[in-house]
């Protein structure tokens, strides 16, 4: 090789060793802490190539992030009305302040773990307030798990963004499971609330079925006045036709008039097996021998 390509070879090694000491790349989703000895010199989180001095003069920390996963454990809590349960949530959380979570926390490894105990602490706190009926319940209206997981959110985030530096993306109830102890008294909680909604149901049944017996017994009531009266009505005049007509029939010929009522009478007292023993010429049998 010859001297004068020996001087570009050097020179384009210079350059690119020049070029790996003295810049560094911030890649989307990243951040990067630049520390002159020991002491953070700036914080670059804007993607694309930057400048600093080579090490050991400056030393580069990447951070990622982007959103982080993580479960919490199953962790015993105690409820208000002194019920042992296992919680196990789940965070996803992010690094929304590194240079504050450089300086409390320093990895993700010591993060989780810190988020973890914090979890804990926020559980027994706020399950405090709640009964086991809220997580664990046959009527739905009385289960809050949203409700509880707002709030072990609501305070885990801004403890963790005060201290850590870190930003709470979302923290909820994944998992809720019973010491062994608790299972039969859970079962019978349960039965129990089973048992006053049946009696709910029965008592709301029997109500609104007296109320339809009632209003039935009320336009029965009703349709038998109703008819009672029509039935008067009509009975009326078809005696006043009858009395009417009973008044024309005598008016034209009285003796034919007792005459039929006679024999009407006489038509009325006996049938086909009646044996009577009476006297021929009193009323109303004396017809018999007027006919003759």
């Amino acid at each position: 090789m010859s001297k004068k390509y020996k001087w570009i070879f050097a020179v384009l090694t210079l350059v690119i060793i020049a070029g790996f000491g003295f810049t560094f790349t911030v890649k989307e989703g990243s951040s990067v802490i630049v520390s002159r000895f020991g002491e953070v010199r700036s914080v670059q989180e804007e993607t694309g190539l930057h400048f600093k001095l080579p090490w050991p003069f400056e030393k580069l920390i990447p951070y990622d992030t982007r959103n982080q996963y993580m479960d919490s454990g199953l962790v015993e809590t105690l409820t208000n009305d002194k019920k042992n349960i296992i919680l196990q949530t789940y965070v996803v959380w992010s690094i929304n302040d590194p240079l504050k979570f450089y300086t409390s926390i320093g990895t993700n490894e010591l993060a989780e773990k810190y988020i973890g105990d914090l979890v804990a602490n926020v559980k027994n706190g706020v399950m405090g307030n709640y009964e086991l009926s809220a997580l664990v319940s046959t009527a739905e209206a009385g289960v809050k798990i949203e409700e509880i997981s707002k709030k072990m959110e609501s305070q885990v985030a801004s403890k963790a963004g005060e201290d850590y530096g870190v930003d709470i993306v979302a923290l909820k109830i994944k998992r809720i499971a019973l010491p062994n102890a608790n299972v039969t008294s859970v079962l019978e909680q349960m039965v129990a609330d089973r048992q006053k909604y049946i009696t709910q149901l029965t008592s709301e049944g029997e109500r609104d079925a007296a109320i339809i017996m009632s209003e039935a017994d009320a336009q029965a009531a009703e349709i038998i006045a109703a008819g009672q009266l029509s039935a008067a009505a009509i009975d009326a005049e078809t005696e006043r036709m009858v009395a009417t007509i009973y008044s024309t029939a005598y008016k034209k010929n009285p003796t034919l008039f007792a005459f039929l009522k006679k024999l009407i009478a006489l038509e009325k007292s006996v049938s086909e097996d009646t044996v009577l023993i009476m006297r021929g010429d009193e009323g109303p049998y004396q017809v018999i021998y007027d006919m003759d």
